[in-house]
């Protein structure tokens, strides 16, 4: 599967999710629950533990510091890119 570094939802699965026999609001749940587990697989790297060790926090204090990057250095800088 190719996939940009700061994408989240690859255009393969992508195309995946919209083949599959599941009504819009469904389909859009699954393209998040697929950009969230690769985003939690980020932010579990980032603070060097596994997905499980991940706590609400930690989660929390990834976004922050993403934003604080983003507000002082360009929407071009952090990993999110929306």
């Amino acid at each position: 599967m190719s996939q940009a570094p700061d994408q989240y939802l690859a255009p393969e699965e992508s195309a995946d999710v919209e083949a599959a026999l599941l009504s819009s609001a469904e389909k859009f749940l699954t393209r998040l629950t697929i950009s969230s587990q690769r985003l939690l697989q980020k932010i579990a790297q980032d603070y060097q533990v596994s997905v499980e060790e991940l706590n609400h926090q930690q989660i929390i204090q990834w976004f922050e510091n993403d934003s604080k990057i983003k507000r002082e250095q360009g929407n071009d800088a952090g990993s999110l890119k929306w």
